[in-house]
């Protein structure tokens, strides 16, 4: 018996083109052009993170400028943005596949860099969190455009390195924003004093103004400088260049769900160990190794950026390396696969090195290992994608990101050193335990994704289109 949705629902992936038509229509990509809106678009993703730094540079003055608590102040860096950033990712999915995604782009830019500047115009609790909630709402719009864009910028062979570029986006941005933000700190200072139309404003509110309004000239760049891509359709081609319904989508995404919801699982998992490291690491080389907290800021940010973007630019070399070998069809996926076994070693060493200088290079590792399937992971995710779902599927990655990411890392090894170690000092141990946790079950559901992928990119017809690109 037939499978009723695959008779209720034109199926995207439908395809009688010839395959020699598929790939001399995809030559007029991986352009120089490409690279420039590549450039423009990581540098976004960094502009963002710059912006969600800053508040944490700024949490005594705003306490005691608005008398808030650190609870309260600790919703407005969570919740106020988290909260609205996963609510917008899926309706900012939908707009790409159906708009422009130029457009998006810069209205979202615009809309973030008002709203950071409105954080500076904020004079009480309220004011600021809702700032804050528009920022993380029109920031949801960088990831889901980029995947879209990217996937009809570049081809099959080229998609997973122009991915890892722009991941470095957040590295970066998380890197450096806070050395952006103190010198934005000292400059809002000054100009307070040289300024009279800022006088009004305390330091803090300036600084957000200042790193704020800056983003809508480069908004005007992109504009100016950016034209709308042509879609691909898939990896490989399509023959019509329709809008699917949200009812379509959801049925791709569900015939399909053997793959896209392990990647999605392993995403968030991935996230845990992504976004649990950073937030409790520095606290355990201060805590048990009695690192000064300057010191650890210092020699932890200098890892984060060189190892991470190590990481995240090794992936498609490493990918290329299993390609080579035999396994082209699903080789970014065997990447990260090898990179999360990687990953949980390092992870499994923490608790037990003997002092700071290997506590950290520990840590190096599991970053350069956490950082390296990234690019590849959503290249793969695009793969079998028509480009009017591209922007769906990407929404739902970053989404699972975010909400496992944010919603168990940071808090699940705070819980397991207060209930279940019930000292302090077994933070490096608590560290260890998530992560490995999350780094098995993230091995175990991509290894079951290995089939599905095979499976959808057979489908799309992406297996005859890689392998010729490889050959040639």
């Amino acid at each position: 018996m037939n499978n009723p949705l695959h008779t209720s629902v034109p199926d995207p992936l439908d395809q009688d083109v010839p395959l020699t038509r598929r790939v001399s229509e995809r030559v007029s990509i991986d352009r120089a052009s490409s690279w420039y809106v590549l450039a423009l678009l990581t540098f976004s993703y960094s502009l963002a993170y710059i912006d969600r730094q800053l508040l944490n540079l700024l949490v005594d003055p705003i306490r005691h400028s608005l008398l808030i608590s650190d609870t309260q102040l600790s919703l407005i860096q969570g919740i106020a943005f988290v909260s609205a950033y996963l609510l917008a990712a899926p309706l900012f999915g939908r707009l790409v596949d159906i708009s422009n995604r130029r457009n998006i782009l810069v209205v979202g830019i615009c809309l973030w860099s008002v709203f950071t500047a409105l954080c500076g115009r904020a004079d009480s609790y309220g004011a600021l969190f809702i700032a804050r909630f528009g920022v993380g709402a029109s920031e949801a719009c960088v990831f889901p455009v980029a995947c879209s864009m990217i996937s009809d910028l570049f081809s099959a062979r080229r998609a997973p390195r122009a991915m890892s570029v722009f991941m470095l986006g957040p590295l970066l941005g998380g890197g450096f924003s806070l050395l952006a933000g103190g010198l934005v700190i000292v400059f809002a200072s000054d100009a307070r004093a040289h300024f009279p139309m800022f006088t009004q404003l305390a330091t803090w509110q300036l600084a957000f103004v200042l790193i704020g309004l800056p983003g809508l000239l480069f908004a005007a760049l992109v504009l100016l400088s950016v034209r709308e891509p042509v879609r691909s359709h898939t990896m490989s081609d399509t023959r019509d260049d329709r809008h699917y319904t949200v009812r379509e989508s959801a049925s791709f995404i569900w015939q399909r769900r053997g793959f896209y919801v392990r990647l999605y699982l392993c995403l968030g998992l991935l996230g845990i160990v992504v976004l649990g490291i950073p937030a409790w690491f520095p606290t355990y080389l201060i805590r048990v190794h009695g690192v000064a907290p300057a010191t650890v800021g210092l020699r932890f940010g200098l890892l984060v950026v060189t190892f991470g973007a190590a990481g995240v630019i090794a992936g498609p070399w490493v990918a290329r390396i299993i390609e080579q070998r035999g396994r082209c069809v699903d080789a970014g996926l065997r990447t990260a696969v090898l990179a999360m076994s990687c990953m949980l070693l390092c992870c499994v060493a923490i608790p037990f090195t003997p002092n700071a200088a290997w506590s950290l290079t520990a840590s190096a590792g599991a970053i350069f290992f956490f950082s390296l399937p990234t690019g590849v992971m959503a290249a793969a995710m695009q793969m079998g994608a028509p480009s009017r779902m591209r922007g769906a599927i990407g929404s739902l990655y970053t989404f699972s990101g975010q909400l496992i990411g944010f919603g168990l890392g940071p808090t699940s090894i705070a819980l397991v050193t207060d209930k279940v170690f019930h000292d302090p000092k077994m933070l490096g141990f608590s560290i260890s335990l998530v992560c490995v946790v999350a780094s098995a079950l993230a091995i175990w559901l991509m290894i079951g994704a290995l089939p599905h992928y095979r499976r959808l990119l057979a489908e799309a017809g992406n297996t005859a289109d890689i392998a010729l690109k490889t050959s040639s």
